[in-house]
């Protein structure tokens, strides 16, 4: 899978978790949504790292 496509995914999946904790109140859905912000900000520096990698190569 791409990374782009794993962000994607993150992305969605945790949206829906935002939705049920600020739209119905579902407080395990606001937990989860807060580890799907956690993972988003892992990833998303895994590939700053990545990048950054890639370009000093050249």
């Amino acid at each position: 899978m791409s990374r782009v496509e794993e962000i994607k995914n993150l992305v969605e999946e945790t949206a829906v978790e935002m939705e049920k904790f600020y739209d119905k109140g579902n407080k395990a859905a606001g937990t989860r949504a807060r580890k799907g912000l956690q993972e988003l900000k892992k990833l998303a520096q895994e590939i700053r790292l990545e990048i950054q990698d890639i370009k000093n190569k050249d």
